[in-house]
Parts: structure tokens; sequence; C-alpha cells
């Protein structure tokens, strides 16, 4: 019968459930952050809860290493006698060589600058409309946003699209939300590249959860070309943003001739005749007889 090596058997058992520990952490993180890109919120709750109990696992895993390398070889020990391990001398010594020490070393030159620096936050000039009076829901979450030019019924876009060409007019930005409270305030701001375009921000009316939309609807020539961003905010706290772009030139504005003043000459009045008096005779006294 084969001499087992208890040492060697626990070890490799701990280095097992270490690598198992360690991919189980992986595939958990790579569970929550693909569940960011999915746009309807049961799909992504479901996939972020299965991220979530794999750490659990992989947790659970590592306190198993721990306990295997700490208490189970005293354990094994107290019912297995340990056998003496033949040691083995190494009969050649190995002289180490000349290790060639590089003399440049290369410095990167370019450093890559990520875009986005830091979360959204609300302008003041926003925060002081809020007419809101209940206190948002920490726990509220949004959906990516979908972008059209029409909506149906049930709110959903019709024939969505992350890019539209001018004259552009009315567009929507529809998405599905849950754990809102009526009469909290919300907020979507309009961004075309850094400057705040157009916002809207009054008190909560939509319930718990659904799907709603924020929309605008300019004239034709205020739709410049390039890129467009929706930040949504609930109370001061950003829930998500939503990108499209617009191309092509914006149409010229009409200009509307402004009518003048026309002066209607007046009619003139014709003279009235004046009526000559005419001479009133005087009766002359008339002699009496004697």
């Amino acid at each position: 019968m084969p001499q087992i090596d208890i040492h060697s058997t626990i070890i490799m058992t701990a280095i097992i459930l270490g690598v198992a520990a360690l991919l189980t952490i992986i595939f958990g993180i790579k569970q929550i952050i693909k569940s960011r890109k999915i746009p309807f919120y049961k799909k992504r709750h479901d996939r972020v809860v299965r991220g979530w109990r794999m750490l659990m696992i992989a947790i659970i895993l590592a306190v198993l290493v721990w306990v295997v390398l700490d208490f189970s070889e005293p354990v094994i020990y107290q019912f297995v006698s340990p056998s003496p391990t033949i040691t083995i001398t190494p009969s050649i010594t190995i002289t180490p060589s000349i290790t060639l020490t590089p003399t440049i070393t290369l410095t990167p030159t370019i450093t890559n600058t990520p875009s986005i620096t830091s979360t959204p936050s609300m302008p003041e000039e926003v925060e002081n409309d809020f007419e809101g009076e209940v206190t948002p829901n920490p726990e509220a979450v949004f959906s990516t946003l979908q972008f059209s030019l029409r909506i149906d019924d049930e709110r959903q876009p019709i024939n969505p699209s992350q890019e539209f060409t001018n004259p552009v007019g009315h567009v929507f930005g529809t998405f599905s939300y849950n754990n809102m409270v009526n009469g909290s305030q919300w907020s979507a701001l309009w961004y075309h590249e850094d400057d705040l375009v157009f916002y809207e921000t009054k008190p909560w009316d939509g319930g718990s959860g659904g799907y709603g939309y924020t929309d605008w609807n300019p004239s034709s020539e205020q739709w410049l070309p390039g890129q467009y961003e929706i930040q949504i905010f609930v109370g001061t706290e950003w829930v998500t943003s939503g990108f499209f772009s617009v191309t092509g030139s914006p149409p010229e504005p009409s200009i509307t001739p402004t009518p003048s003043n026309t002066y209607t000459p007046s009619r003139t009045p014709s003279a009235t005749p004046t009526i000559t008096p005419s001479q009133t005779r005087w009766p002359t006294q008339t002699p009496t007889p004697p």
C-alpha cells in the first residue's frame, strides 16, 4: 500500500479550494458588470443576484482554505500517527550564473486618460427649482435610456436610434424604473457637449415602477450637430445617463417680415353752407283818423 503524505494532501486541497474561490470571484464580478448593460430591470436584477451569490460562495471557499490549512492537519494527526519523512539531500549544488541587468528602462510617453472622470452632479440652478417634499428612495433604479422621435401608448420607443439627422424635431428618451416614491423630486438634464440646453424637474407622479420618458421639442434650428447626453437624477443623486448624436446642419431660421404702419388719409369734411339771415321787416305805424 503506498504511503500517503498528509501534509502534501492538505496543501493540494487548499490550493484547489483557493483556485475555485478565485475563479468564483472572477465570474461573480463579471456577472455584476454585465448586468449594468442590460436595459430591463428584472433581467439586470437576476444577474446581479447571481453575481453576489457567486461572491458569497467565493468567501465560503476562502474560509475553507483557512480552515484546511490551520486546523485539518492537527485533527488528522489525532487519528493517524505521522510517519517519518525521508529527507533527500541533493548531491549537486548548482552555481548561479551571471544575470544580465538591462541598462535601458523604457518610460511610457502616452498616458490614457479616461473621458469620464467623475459622477455627474446636480447644477445649483436646477436644484433651486425643486418642489418635492418627500424624501427620495435611495434604492430607486432606472434603466439605460433609449431615444426615438415617437413613442407608442405604452411609452415604448418607435424605431429607437442613437443618431438623428437634421432637421430633428421632437426627441424622446424612454426608460423603465422601479422603487420610486410619488412626491419625491426627479430631474432630467439635457446636455449638448458640456452645455446644459434643457432640463425638467418636478415631483414624481408615476408610481413605484413602470415605464416613463423625458422629451424635448425645441425649434429645428436649436438642434446643433454633436453629442447629446441626458442625465437622470432622483433628488440630487445621479441614477443613469444616455447618449445620442445629431448630424447635419440645422435649418436656417426663417425671417418673418414685420408689417409697418400705413397711414390712411382721413376724409376731409365738406363745408356746410351758412344760411344768410333774411331781413325782417318791422310793421309801420298806421295813422289813426281824427
